[in-house]
């Protein structure tokens, strides 16, 4: 099984909604208006709730109530509101996987790590189109529970590592790819856009000459976070290089700061994507 298989049959079972169809076709058409948008949100109360409660939330820091749909998208932007809509489509696709809730959990939290990492290193730098590293960061490795889902017995083998061992080159060993490359297969087969798809898919090549600057930010803050969980034991130099800090610009002291951002935000995000993973902390 390659990665393409594997993502093939991960999406016979992870299927987003006819909700998400809908929401994301009128998006993609340009005489689609607010309240058009806004519509077909209100529709699915679970959804709106979601929406509402990250919008005022810390993490967008808005100063004013947004008590609307309407509003959020308003005040957010289309293309906000749309990755929202992603995120809550996302982690509902994959409640149905069996697996361990501990893992589950430890999925999410770190997940959600990576997505609070990338959003305040792209908010340092003024990166434009900002918005979207929240997502990136987010769905980075749903790979992983496509594996999970198709060859559970090989995760095990695939997450055990010595320090002398990354991740990637880990799975590789097991699986004969990766799960970042399964992850932007999944989103591919997903139809979400290829702005998504291709920094998800190269986040473990280290080719910065034609890479964009979403998919350098990814790289460096996937590795900020396994620092703090899979590679906790290994040297911080093995895997984030000065190199790659030069070249983004970006100070060891800032990646202190992301990872205190991150500890400040994560349990409330937790609760709105996650709540089941919200009650280990």
């Amino acid at each position: 099984m390659n990665a393409f298989d594997c993502a093939e049959s991960a999406e016979e079972v992870f299927i987003l909604s006819e909700s998400f169809a809908r929401i994301k076709e009128l998006i993609d058409h340009d005489s689609s208006t607010i309240d058009d948008i806004a519509e077909i949100i209100i529709l699915d109360p679970t959804l709106s709730a979601t929406i509402l409660k990250l919008a005022n939330s810390s993490f967008f820091n808005y100063p004013g109530k947004i008590e609307t749909i309407s509003k959020a998208v308003l005040v957010l932007g289309i293309t906000e509101v749309y990755n929202l809509v992603i995120a809550y489509f996302t982690t509902e696709a994959f409640k149905p996987i069996s697996a361990d809730p501990k893992y589950i959990e430890n999925f999410w939290e770190q997940a959600v790590d990576c997505a609070l990492i990338i959003k305040f290193l792209g908010s340092e730098l003024n990166t434009p189109n900002a918005e979207r590293l929240f997502i990136l960061g987010l769905l980075h490795n749903i790979g992983e529970l496509a594996v999970h889902q198709s060859m559970p017995e090989k995760i095990a083998a695939s997450n055990t590592l010595t320090t002398d061992e990354l991740p990637w080159d880990k799975q590789q060993q097991v699986l004969n790819f990766t799960y970042g490359q399964c992850s932007g297969e999944l989103l591919k087969q997903w139809q979400l856009p290829y702005s998504l798809i291709e920094p998800i898919r190269s986040q473990d090549e280290y080719d910065f000459e034609y890479a964009t600057i979403e998919a350098k930010l990814l790289y460096l803050s996937k590795r900020a976070m396994l620092l703090n969980y899979q590679c906790k034991s290994h040297r911080p130099s093995t895997l984030i290089t000065v190199e790659v800090l030069t070249d983004l610009k970006i100070s060891p002291k800032m990646i202190v700061a992301a990872n205190h951002f991150c500890n400040s935000e994560r349990l409330s995000i937790l609760s709105i994507l996650s709540p089941g993973s919200a009650v280990i902390f």
